[in-house]
């Protein structure tokens, strides 16, 4: 009987918890208060710079800043437009280059944007940097982060409350956070799920940096340009990740749509 009202009060609680992406219209789940996802994230954000050299490449350090600002001013301002201002009031934009020959770039609940210098390379343009920047800050606006530790938080802690998981297991929690499943994650439930999020955050990616003016028709060469940078690739049922020709081929069919929030940006 206990675990029938157990399992009911999660149904309850998931069906409230239910959001909608925007753009995308996606159904999600989000279980976790947002106000404590955004307190993490400013925790683990200033952790992380202590750890981690910043570049003193002054330029490349204001490209960043220049880039993510006028993608962050354009999804502040399209968000307001279509009364969904609520969902980042709490947001605080911050863009940081880091010092990491690593081809990567994230972006924590509430806007902390870390690029490395790793991937520059391979952004080579602006509009380059604009494909990645508006790829992790979709991410954010989508609250990815949440609905992923939600769905971590139910597998490895049984749905035990934020607070109540940091002060009993903090470690545990901060990994979750950091984006990892952790032991005994079902491999075919999350990794699907996982996919959805980066095919996701590359479509509303597209129209972010459209919407700041710069050129969505980028984002195809840059991944092309990526898929040529070689390496041992997982098959992509093994991977977190669409597989390059995957992806390409998605960001080639939704560009149409992208293009239609570039032309009114230039308008």
């Amino acid at each position: 009987m206990k675990n029938k009202i157990i399992i009911l009060l999660v149904t309850i609680l998931i069906i409230v918890a239910c959001q909608t992406v925007p753009i995308t219209h996606r159904r999600q789940i989000s279980l976790l208060p947002e106000s404590q996802m955004i307190g993490m994230s400013l925790t683990n954000y200033k952790e992380f710079l202590q750890q981690h050299p910043v570049s003193k490449d002054r330029e490349k350090q204001e490209m960043v800043k220049r880039v993510g600002d006028k993608i962050a001013q354009a999804v502040t301002q399209f968000m307001k437009s279509k009364h969904l201002g609520k969902r980042i009031k709490d947001y605080q934009w911050e863009f940081t280059l880091v010092d990491e020959n690593i081809p990567n770039a994230w972006c924590m609940p509430g806007g902390k944007v870390v690029v490395y210098t790793g991937i520059l390379p391979f952004t080579q343009t602006e509009a380059g940097l604009a494909v990645v920047m508006g790829h992790e800050i979709a991410h954010a606006i989508a609250r990815h982060g949440n609905e992923r530790m939600s769905q971590s938080m139910l597998l490895q802690m049984g749905g035990m409350a934020l607070s109540a998981a940091i002060d009993s297991k903090p470690e545990k929690t901060k990994a979750i956070f950091l984006g990892a499943y952790g032991v005994g994650t079902n491999l075919g439930l999350m990794l699907p799920f996982s996919r959805t999020h980066e095919t996701e955050a590359d479509k509303l990616g597209l129209v972010f940096m459209a919407m700041a003016g710069y050129n969505p028709e980028e984002a195809v060469t840059f991944w092309e340009r990526m898929s040529k940078s070689g390496g041992q690739k997982p098959p992509e049922i093994l991977s977190t990740h669409p597989s390059d020709e995957t992806r390409i081929k998605d960001l080639k069919e939704f560009l149409p749509e992208a293009m239609k929030y570039y032309k009114k940006a230039n308008k």
